[in-house]
């Protein structure tokens, strides 16, 4: 297991870039990993590892590793987005009036939806800027071990 999957993964996320590089791209995947969007964390990461010149490959397996964390946090943040950018037909997001509105109102359940998801995205950016902030700044002394103890920095 060590041969074939955990050395080749350290040797990627440590492909020529420093301790603070390496934390800043674990730091920026894991917060576009949780982005409560369905579809655009590829994107995203790929745009901010190339626009940072960070490992590309690295941040994209960290973002998709938090797949699973994502979709337990995605319903909680769509209703939480639902009432920080309430619809003006529909207020709060429940499966119940979900279920109504695809039966009955096809615009209206996408309207509760595009609007749940805008406020869910405005609390994700809002919470990702101290998650960066304290994920960035803890791991960099763990990778300068991490790396010194390797000779490689």
């Amino acid at each position: 297991m060590r041969r074939y999957l955990l050395d080749p993964l350290r040797n990627l996320l440590r492909q020529g870039l420093t301790p603070s590089q390496l934390s800043l791209t674990v730091a920026l995947g894991v917060a576009c990993g949780l982005v409560p969007i369905l579809g655009v964390t590829t994107l995203l990461i790929t745009f901010l590892a190339v626009r940072l010149r960070l490992n590309v490959a690295a941040m994209l397996l960290i973002g998709h590793l938090m797949s699973p964390v994502q979709m337990l946090l995605i319903i909680p943040m769509l209703r939480l987005g639902a009432l920080v950018w309430p619809s003006e037909k529909m207020p709060d997001l429940t499966l119940e009036k979900l279920k109504y509105l695809f039966a009955h109102d096809w615009g209206g359940a996408v309207q509760l939806l595009w609007h749940a998801s805008v406020g869910a995205a405005v609390l994700w950016a809002l919470g990702m800027v101290p998650l960066v902030l304290i994920l960035n700044f803890g791991l960099r002394p763990v990778f300068r071990r991490l790396l010194a103890r390797q000779g490689r920095y």
